[in-house]
């Protein structure tokens, strides 16, 4: 139970008056502050409507967010800000500058007014930072969140007494419920304060949390001993936090997240699969015979299908990831995996950019600004690329499909391999960096784990849609493009048919030939032409140029042109193998795309993705760097070329290499 605050007394002119005798002071925006894990951006969402990343894992808003928020008490939308968690507001850390900068500094505006977001259940670790900003800002509110939580478990705070001590108000929430945005929204028109006894500017950090222990006492009430909720919380952290089991279990829910990834696809794979098939059937019924039906069918529908129909996986997987983050979960993962990571020369902080880079390497790298040493922080900026972002899904679903037709849950753990062997990799690159060119040692990590939770649906439904449409306005721009120049490449230039081809022909027009012979000779004929025109076309004289080179992989001409278009960008991979694979005769526009692919065949009639090979593009694929944005953003972050010539060249060393052992390791054993 709380009580609610009564209003309070302003110490300027304009505020001495009672809250219900004045008009509304619009802020010029609000800026939303507090601790890691207050539930500052569930809060922005919900004002906002925007969709930025909500998690339970300290320091995961890197950069301030902008939105805009609609009041009904106003008659145009307010800016708000959401700031990187802080504990400090004086701390030298790239959290406290950006606080600082916002908050009365060089990109603070004077009509501001600024949220306090505080944690009901850890009152004074948050009270800390509330009373600094609280010093510096005259038009101050605190949101008290998750009230709910704490009369769960018992505890009754005295809203009026806090806010007397503070001398602002303090409004209780819970964001995730929308409990309290009314409140919320009429203490920032109806700005209040008083004078309080606030620790001084200078204050040692053991003189404000003695201030802010003190203050907590007084108005919290209730059993504040270990309840049911503690204890159950520690014996969970027993076991989620064990060097052992912690890691155990880690590995079990990685590997369950990626069999459901696989099972739930299926049907909506499917469904896409086939309504692209019945629109590439309407494009060759509807649509004369020539370049342009070519180039819809093939090129646009064909090439499209083979990135969209993956697009379940991808919503699944940042659905799934997201509940795990409300949970409370991956904050246990970090603090298991921090034991690891400094072992190899990483700081625990790098958890969140190489969290992060599981969606896209971008903003992983961009992330690691948080980092404040600048050894630790071009460490984790170099491996970063080496976790299985989101662009690599649809390479990993067809290759391990390839490899484990009909057989899910083997798929399932070849995909979960696949997460591993980049962190792995990352791993083994930080050691090797960290002994030879950024010599030194990781600065430890402190870390707070947050209260289990239940999980936001809501957030969950809002990344995964999200980050469909992030991948969907790629496959619409890039990838059409992509797809267009890759079937120009392929299409042309024309080669006439071959006297083997023509022979074919005329004997399939014989008199006195059955129907079914004549149907063969065909089909055989129309397969030997296919391979030819491919083989002459532009794409295919870039693959035989480059294919030496990609040879000792198994990489045939047309894998090759893969490998090189997928540079652009790693889903077109799948893109232009489903381009070049329609131009064959035996792969009918009606096929599902990874029949489609799976039926590709060399220039010798032999499968293009036999399991050796496969396998070698798998391991490539998961550790070279095919990103060319990426470079882009690491020179940037980097402040020059120097360390992006270093991340491209060696990714790709070492993804030749490794794909060079496994294809003739499989050989050796008899895997053809």
């Amino acid at each position: 139970m709380v009580a609610q605050p009564a209003a309070v007394l302003a110490n300027d002119e304009e505020l001495l008056l009672p809250a219900e005798a004045r008009g509304p002071r619009v802020p010029g925006r609000v800026v939303l502050a507090g601790n890691p894990n207050t539930g500052k951006t569930t809060l922005f969402n919900i004002l906002c409507g925007a969709r930025a990343k909500t998690s339970n894992f300290p320091g995961t808003t890197t950069a301030v967010r902008t939105g805009r928020s609609q009041w009904p008490e106003l008659a145009e939308p307010i800016d708000v800000l959401d700031l990187p968690g802080a504990y400090d507001l004086h701390l030298d850390t790239p959290e406290g500058e950006i606080a600082r900068a916002a908050l009365g500094g060089a990109s603070g505006q004077p009509d501001d007014a600024v949220v306090v977001v505080v944690d009901a259940c850890n009152l004074a670790r948050n009270l800390v930072f509330a009373s600094q900003v609280v010093a510096v800002e005259q038009r101050a509110v605190v949101a008290l969140n998750m009230i709910d939580l704490a009369e769960q478990r018992g505890l009754t705070i005295d809203v009026v007494e806090l806010s007397r001590r503070l001398g602002v108000a303090v409004v209780p929430m819970a964001a995730r419920k929308g409990i309290g945005l009314d409140a919320l929204r009429l203490a920032l028109l109806t700005p209040t304060r008083t004078p309080a006894q606030l620790p001084p500017a200078n204050a040692t950090p053991e003189v404000a949390m003695a201030w802010a222990e003190g203050v907590a006492s007084d108005v919290t009430s209730g059993d504040r001993g270990v309840d049911g909720v503690d204890r159950l919380t520690e014996r969970l952290d027993h076991v989620l936090t064990h060097p052992v089991l912690g890691l155990l279990v880690f590995l079990g829910v990685m590997t369950g997240l990626f069999w459901v990834l696989f099972a739930l696809a299926t049907v909506p794979m499917d469904l896409i699969e086939a309504t692209f098939a019945h629109l590439g059937q309407l494009t060759e019924t509807w649509l004369p015979e020539g370049a342009v039906r070519d180039l819809l069918s093939q090129g646009i529908v064909g090439g499209v299908a083979g990135t969209i129909v993956f697009l379940p996986q991808i919503c699944l997987l940042f659905f799934l990831i997201t509940l795990l983050e409300d949970t409370g979960y991956l904050a246990r993962a970090a603090f298991v995996l921090d034991r690891l990571l400094s072992r190899f020369g990483l700081p625990g902080h790098a958890f969140v950019p190489l969290l992060t880079s599981h969606a896209c390497a971008l903003p992983g790298i961009m992330s690691a600004r948080l980092i404040p040493d600048r050894r630790d922080r071009l460490a984790t900026i170099l491996v970063a690329p080496f976790m299985s972002c989101s662009a690599r899904l649809p390479v990993y679903v067809l290759l391990t499909t390839l490899l484990f037709a009909d057989r899910p849950a083997a798929a399932g753990l070849a995909f979960a391999g696949c997460y591993l062997l980049g962190a792995g990799a990352a791993l083994f690159t930080a050691w090797i960096f960290g002994r030879t060119i950024l010599k030194g040692h990781a600065r430890p990590m402190i870390l707070e784990l947050p209260s289990y939770k239940v999980p936001s649906l809501r957030n969950a439904f809002m990344a995964a849609k999200d980050q469909g449409l992030s991948f969907l306005t790629t496959a619409g721009t890039v990838i059409v493009a992509i797809c267009i120049v890759m079937w120009w490449l392929s299409a042309y230039p024309k080669v006439a048919e071959t006297p083997q081809v023509q022979e074919l022909r005329a004997r399939a027009a014989a008199p006195g030939l059955d129907e079914a012979a004549a149907t063969t000779l065909t089909q055989e004929a129309d397969a030997l032409q296919s391979r030819a025109e491919q083989s002459g076309s532009f794409a295919g004289q870039m693959g035989h140029a480059v294919a030496p080179v990609f040879e000792p992989l198994g990489f045939d001409w047309q894998l090759t042109v893969g490998v090189l278009t997928s540079f652009l960008a790693r889903e077109v991979f799948v893109s232009t193998m489903s381009v070049l694979a329609g131009g064959q005769a035996d792969a009918e526009v009606d096929e599902g795309v990874v029949s489609r692919i799976r039926g590709m065949t060399k220039d010798d009639g032999s499968p293009v993705f036999t399991q050796a090979a496969a396998a070698a593009a798998l391991v490539f694929f998961v550790l070279a760097m095919q990103c060319l944005p990426t470079l882009t953003v690491t020179r940037k972050e980097t402040g020059g070329i120097r360390y992006a010539a270093l991340q491209l060249g060696y990714m790709s060393g070492l993804a030749y290499v490794v794909g060079f052992v496994v294809y003739q390791g499989l050989r050796a054993a008899g895997v053809s």
